[in-house]
C-alpha cells in the first residue's frame, strides 16, 4: 500500500466541527490532519446561500495550498449550499456532513419515522429532508407545522412512504460550548426541544449539527433507549476512510500525526472549547485571514 502523508483538511464555520475531527482522531488515528475554523464569520446559518459558498470557496483555497488530499465540509450550512461548487472546483475528493448523516438515517429506520434536530438555518433549508430524498428518490408531498408557540414549533413532512419529523434547537449548540452536557439544564433543555417529536413515535434521529454529538447522552435520555441516534460525525469518517481506502492515499503511519488547527479570529476561546471537545490538548493553532 502506498503511504500518502498529505493532511485531511476539515472545515467548519466555528468550533462545533471539531466533532468530525475527533471521529477522525478515533478512526483514522494516523491521519494528518489540519482543521480551519471560520470563527470570525460564524454563524454562517444567518448568511445567505451565496455567501456561504462564498466563504466555503475562500476556505478551499486556503486548505488547497496547504497540500490537503481530501476537503470535509465539517458544517451543515455549508454542506447544504455549497457542496456543488466546491465538487465542481476542486480537484480532490469533497465530504460534507449531509448526505451520510441521511443515508444512515434511511438504514437505520425499520418504522420509516425519522426526527431531524439542527439550527434554525439548516431545518429551514430542509437540506437532510432533501438529502433523503434524493437518495430515495422521492419528493416532498406535504408539510404540516405543529406547536402553538414557536419554542414548540416542529415540522411533520411526508415524502413517499417516509414521515419525516424537524425541529431547531438553537439552544443546544450554547449548551455544547458552554460544557454543559449532561447538567440540569441540558436536560430540561432536551425534554422541552423534543417533546413534540417523542410524541410522533420516530425510531430515528438524525443529531443534524455537529455540536449535537456533545449533547447525545441528555438527547438519549429523553428519546429513549429504543430511539436509534444517527450521529453525522461517524457517519461522514465512515465515508472518508472507505475513500481514503478505495483511492489508495492512506497515511499508513505509526509516526506521531500532525495536526494543525487554524482560525479566522482570536484563538483564545476556541483552544478553552476545543480541547473540551476533542479531549485533548491543542497544540498548534494559528489565526489566519483567508479574504480582503
Amino acid at each position: 500500500m502506498a503511504r500518502d502523508d498529505r493532511p485531511i483538511g476539515v472545515f467548519d464555520s466555528g468550533i462545533g466541527g471539531l466533532t468530525v475531527l475527533k471521529e477522525i482522531f478515533r478512526a483514522l488515528p494516523g491521519e494528518n490532519t489540519i482543521y480551519l475554523g471560520d470563527t470570525a464569520r460564524v454563524p454562517y446559518g444567518s448568511k445567505s446561500g451565496e455567501t456561504v459558498v462564498r466563504y466555503s470557496l475562500e476556505i478551499a483555497e486556503f486548505l488547497v495550498k496547504q497540500g490537503i488530499k481530501l476537503f470535509v465540509v465539517a458544517c451543515n450550512t455549508a454542506s447544504a449550499y455549497a457542496i456543488p461548487e466546491l465538487k465542481k472546483r476542486l480537484k480532490i475528493p469533497v465530504i460534507g456532513v449531509i448526505e451520510p448523516g441521511a443515508k444512515a438515517a434511511i438504514e437505520a429506520t425499520r418504522t420509516k419515522r425519522v426526527g431531524i434536530i439542527g439550527t434554525e438555518g439548516t431545518i429551514k433549508s430542509n437540506s437532510y429532508v432533501n438529502a433523503i430524498n434524493a437518495l430515495m428518490n422521492n419528493k416532498t408531498e406535504n408539510i404540516i407545522e405543529h406547536g402553538e408557540k414557536s419554542l414548540d414549533r416542529y415540522f411533520e413532512i411526508r415524502s413517499g412512504d417516509f414521515v419525516i419529523f424537524t425541529k431547531a434547537c438553537p439552544l443546544f449548540v450554547s449548551l455544547a460550548e458552554e460544557g454543559w452536557t449532561s447538567n440540569d439544564i441540558a436536560l430540561l433543555t432536551a425534554e422541552h426541544y423534543l417533546r413534540g417529536i417523542k410524541k410522533e413515535n420516530p425510531d430515528t434521529l438524525v443529531l443534524g449539527c455537529t455540536h449535537y454529538p456533545v449533547l447525545k447522552d441528555a438527547i438519549s435520555k429523553v428519546m429513549g433507549p429504543e430511539i436509534k441516534l444517527i450521529d453525522s460525525a461517524v457517519e461522514t469518517v465512515k465515508v472518508i476512510g472507505d475513500i481514503l481506502k478505495n483511492r489508495n492515499i492512506l497515511r499508513d503511519s505509526t509516526e506521531k500525526p500532525s495536526r494543525k488547527f487554524y482560525v479566522t479570529d482570536s484563538p483564545e476561546r476556541f483552544v478553552k472549547v476545543g480541547e473540551r471537545f476533542l479531549e485533548q490538548k491543542i497544540e498548534y493553532i494559528e489565526k489566519i485571514v483567508v479574504s480582503c
